[in-house]
């Protein structure tokens, strides 16, 4: 099987990526391989790498717009937000082996804010410089080479190129004066390897005037290829002043080579010492990173046809799970909207479960009559008992639930829209490094007949938000902590806790990033969630199970310090006349990762390990 080469292709601008990509094309094609396309989003110093979030989205939408062109063409999936692109453009190639790296020139020698010099001392990989020149159509290619270590890559490019276009190559080998002399070994024996060439119809032989001769030929071609120059380890290496100068005059394209070369670092630099708190700048850069990176909106994800693709591609299979307690008044227009655009339109999702926590309205039967799968959840593994709560219903659907991904979706929304569904399947059939994606939205309050803005979200902002931020700040970027809808990977949900009632968002977040790490979490703009809102007292009840969520975790990280906390509330009830005070247990129960329950392992096919 032949290899496939990856051309590494970073753009801060979709008008860079359009300028570079016939290039990057014809050498993928060439060479067997493909262009990935990398977003980088610069934010300047001295700004929140937050600001960059709606760019991003920008720019992903773009690159995925030119990939969706050119098969030979893909993008990778995120698009990093930085304040130091070249840092994150070479943390990008440690992470995978790329056969090139294609970067634009500038006029002032930088390269995604670094010294281009700097850049050159020790590449990440082979690089391919790049100075686009007039639109021509290429015919004929200028291949100036001396020898040595970029020899080799200048050749295969041009060779590349020349197969794409039908080109002609011309070479100018530069010769050296003295080739006894051993500093000048690597440069000989250049000249019969070129007349092996059928593409070069030309070869001319230079010792002398140089540059002049590559000026003077460079005018006759359509594209310049040349190798930067070479020194040994104990010089320093920079572009060259003879490919610098052509770069500057020639009015065709120019390519300039660089090869990978062991170079030996210089030491780093005494750490700076800082004012702020230890591990505050470090925090929010983290978070900042990652709110811009991870966080998408539901637009981005349209395509449906696209997203039937790649579910196909990676083999999915994806389920929609529907909670429900007396539902009667929209579970009928959540399942009908659902299921006509996601699985009667187009085949996006594979089932829509219905599972009920004992309604005593008609919520059930709305259900069966549309033809739905229906669950009571009390009925749902019964030898294990029955809590009430929402995250007992989803703990228990995972064992009802047939899909590799799984969606859940509240069903008391009134303004259900399909972006709700595949606004959360997106990033996860788009990143295979998420695991899991959280919904947030506008949450009008309903007061009366009328919405008023920005009135949803009290436990949140109240609540839940703030002790994130006290406690676990890598989560303090996420929206909407407490919002109903979510998707995830089954083998990363099966193998996690799942609290019972009001507290399973708040734990399944912090569990997401204690097992899996921040990274693969991401969050979706649905735009905005109509539904009933809860009276002030439930509220109450809501916090206190949230709040038994954070001290639980809490307890396993410092210690049963708050193992005796108070799990009884009372609550101010009031009534014509007077009001009183009256106590109820509200426990936040929790069960064990579903993945331990042997029921669970048999129906999955999975062995005992399978735990671990």
């Amino acid at each position: 099987m032949d290899q496939v080469n990856h051309i590494l292709l970073p753009v801060c601008e979709a008008a860079d990526a359009e300028a570079l990509l016939p290039l990057a094309r014809a050498i993928a094609r060439g060479w067997k391989g493909h262009v990935l396309l990398f977003g980088i989003v610069h934010v300047p110093e001295g700004k929140s790498l937050s600001e960059g979030a709606l760019p991003a989205q920008t720019l992903r939408q773009e690159l995925e717009h030119l990939a969706a062109a050119d098969p030979l063409v893909d993008t990778l999936p995120t698009a990093r937000v930085t304040h130091v692109p070249w840092e994150e453009i070479a943390q990008q190639v440690d992470r995978a082996e790329y056969d090139l790296l294609l970067l634009r020139w500038r006029d002032d020698q930088t390269v995604f804010g670094a010294d281009l010099h700097d850049v050159l001392v020790q590449p990440p990989c082979d690089m391919a410089i790049v100075r686009i020149g007039e639109p021509v159509e290429i015919r004929r290619i200028l291949l100036p080479v001396r020898g040595g270590p970029h020899a080799e890559l200048a050749l295969r490019v041009s060779l590349a190129l020349a197969e794409a276009h039908g080109a002609e190559i011309t070479a100018l080998h530069v010769a050296p004066p003295s080739p006894q002399s051993p500093k000048d070994a690597p440069f000989t024996n250049l000249t019969p390897i070129l007349q092996q060439l059928s593409p070069v119809t030309r070869i001319v032989t230079l010792q002398r005037r140089v540059q002049a001769s590559i000026l003077q030929e460079a005018r006759q071609h359509d594209l310049i290829v040349m190798g930067a120059t070479a020194r040994p380890k104990s010089e320093p290496i920079a572009i060259g002043e003879v490919a610098a100068r052509v770069f500057r005059s020639a009015r065709a394209t120019v390519i300039a080579v660089k090869t990978r070369r062991e170079m030996t670092w210089p030491e780093p630099a005494p750490l700076r010492p800082t004012v702020e708190p230890e591990g505050y700048a470090a925090i929010s850069i983290v978070v900042d990173k990652w709110f811009a990176e991870n966080t998408f909106h539901s637009h981005e994800f349209e395509d449906l046809a696209r997203l039937v693709e790649l579910k196909k591609r990676q083999n999915l299979t994806i389920s929609l799970g529907l909670p429900a307690l007396n539902e009667e008044k929209t579970v009928g227009h959540v399942i009908a909207t659902l299921r006509r655009a996601l699985m009667d339109h187009i085949p996006l999702l594979d089932e829509i479960v219905l599972i009920d926590s004992n309604s005593t309205d008609r919520t059930r039967r709305i259900g069966q009559r549309m033809g739905v799968p229906v669950h009571i959840h009390q009925e749902i593994l019964p030898q294990y008992g029955a809590f009430q709560g929402k995250g007992e219903v989803l703990w228990k659907s995972l064992y009802v639930l047939r899909g590799d991904i799984i969606v859940w979706i509240d069903t008391d929304i009134t303004n259900i829209h399909p972006r709700f569904v595949y606004g959360l399947l997106g990033p996860l059939l788009r990143e295979p490094r998420l695991q899991y994606v959280k919904g947030f939205y506008r949450r009008p309050l309903r007061v009366g007949d009328k919405l008023q803005a920005g009135g949803g979200g009290r436990v949140t902002e109240l609540v839940a938000r703030p002790m994130l931020n006290l406690f676990y700040p890598e989560l303090s970027g996420v929206v909407q902590p407490l919002s109903g809808e979510y998707a995830g990977r089954r083998t990363a949900l099966e193998r996690l806790p799942f609290f019972t009632g009001y507290g399973i968002e708040t734990g399944l977040l912090i569990d997401m990033l204690n097992t899996f790490g921040l990274h693969t979490i991401a969050q979706c703009d649905l735009e905005e969630r109509i539904h009933k809102n809860q009276e002030l007292q439930a509220l109450g009840k809501m916090s206190f199970q949230i709040l038994q969520v954070f001290i639980r975790r809490l307890e396993q990280r410092a210690g049963p310090m708050l193992a005796e906390v108070n799990k009884t509330m009372k609550l101010i009830q009031h009534e014509q006349d007077r009001f009183y005070l009256d106590i109820q247990d509200i426990r936040e129960y929790e069960r064990p990762p579903m993945i331990s329950l042997p029921e669970y392992r048999h129906w999955r096919g999975l062995s005992d390990e399978a735990t671990a």
